[in-house]
């Protein structure tokens, strides 16, 4: 770590150090690695203006720099609570990396919130909504201005449109464009707002999984990240009717009609089971160096979303049997939030 020019030892020895020391040590590596850039690629290399700035992911010397923020500052200024100074780094990084190759633009909705910026966070993630042509927002999302009116647009990673969702009912409450950004987020997703519903405890940590676009491990880093900020404990809301199967097959027949099949129309952000595995699959082998694997897998294999069975919540509306038998049509699992508009607590 005496050698200025190896940051990501830096990066490795902080998450072995007990939070204080990680952070200083951190810090230390963020000024190592800000001098350094500055002697390679000149003393404005930093400043708005100058021809790196907005194209750090390009210059290769940057990538271990990035590495300290990104990896390393952003995660660590979370765990210890410090979310101004988490989002403040976010923000940095992505003036120099509008492009924001290493996705951080999936907490940092979540990170703007956790702040107490509810307001910027809803500026932010209506900034990448609306930009759905070839071309990235200014510096990367944080310019912000403040209560856009712009178009709810269906194309985009659920993560962001629940930011939306909860930036949309701390300022409104249960107002109309809070459900219609609820709505899309849950058909997108499930798994994020099914798992808030059944009250299932906060992730302790995140996973080293491959993530895919709206996929089970985006769900687990979104919740990881902000399911205390949208979950209430002294709520005493609940759903108005409860799933109640009579029997396994009964309840099997009706999770089948949840999941996607191959003749079934369903958008590119809404993937089924098998094709969540298959991306997985295909970034490890990439990861390793091995050859794609087939697209065809074991129906064992294959990761399964079903509830425990006879007694469960459904994550959308469907027909299910009632106590006697009949047969009776229950509301979307994602009709409301179960967070409190003033609760910061889970």
């Amino acid at each position: 770590m005496e050698d200025g020019n190896n940051l990501d030892a830096f990066v490795q020895a902080a998450f072995l150090f007990p939070l204080p020391e990680a952070l200083k040590a951190l810090e230390n590596a963020e000024a190592k690695g800000r001098e350094g850039l500055k002697q390679r690629l000149g003393a404005t290399c930093f400043d708005d203006g100058s021809k790196e700035v907005g194209k750090f992911y390009s210059i290769l010397e940057t990538h271990p720099y990035m590495r300290i923020l990104v990896q390393a500052q952003v995660r660590l200024y979370f765990e210890a609570g410090l979310f101004g100074k988490s989002s403040d780094t976010m923000i940095d990084m992505l003036r120099l990396c509008p492009g924001d190759n290493m996705a951080q633009r999936t907490w940092h909705g979540s990170m703007l919130l956790s702040a107490g910026r509810t307001v910027d966070a809803l500026s932010f993630v209506k900034q990448w909504l609306a930009h759905n042509r070839r071309q990235t927002p200014p510096r990367g999302g944080p310019y912000f201005k403040h209560l856009l009116q712009l178009p709810i647009i269906r194309a985009q990673t659920s993560i962001i449109l629940h930011t939306a969702a909860l930036a949309c009912f701390r300022l409104w409450g249960d107002c109309p464009v809070d459900r219609q950004y609820l709505q899309l987020a849950a058909r997108a997703n499930p798994t994020i707002l099914t798992k808030i519903l059944a009250k299932i405890d906060k992730p302790r940590s995140l996973n080293n999984n491959p993530r895919g676009f709206n996929s089970p491990e985006e769900a687990q880093d979104y919740l990881w990240l902000t399911e205390n900020l949208c979950s209430n404990v002294n709520c005493d809301t609940i759903e108005q009717l409860q799933a109640v199967y009579c029997t396994q097959e009964c309840q099997k027949s009706d999770w089948k009609a949840h999941k996607h099949s191959e003749s079934q129309p369903i958008s590119c952000f809404a993937r089924p089971c098998k094709q969540q595995k298959q991306i997985k699959d295909m970034v490890r082998a990439y990861q390793k160096g091995k050859p794609i694997p087939p697209t065809e897998y074991n129906e064992s294999k294959s990761t399964s979303r079903h509830a425990p069975a006879t007694y469960a919540t459904r994550p959308s509306s469907s027909r299910i049997c009632d106590d006697d038998g009949s047969l009776e049509r229950a509301p979307s699992a994602s009709a409301s939030w179960v967070f409190d508009k003033d609760s910061t607590e889970g």
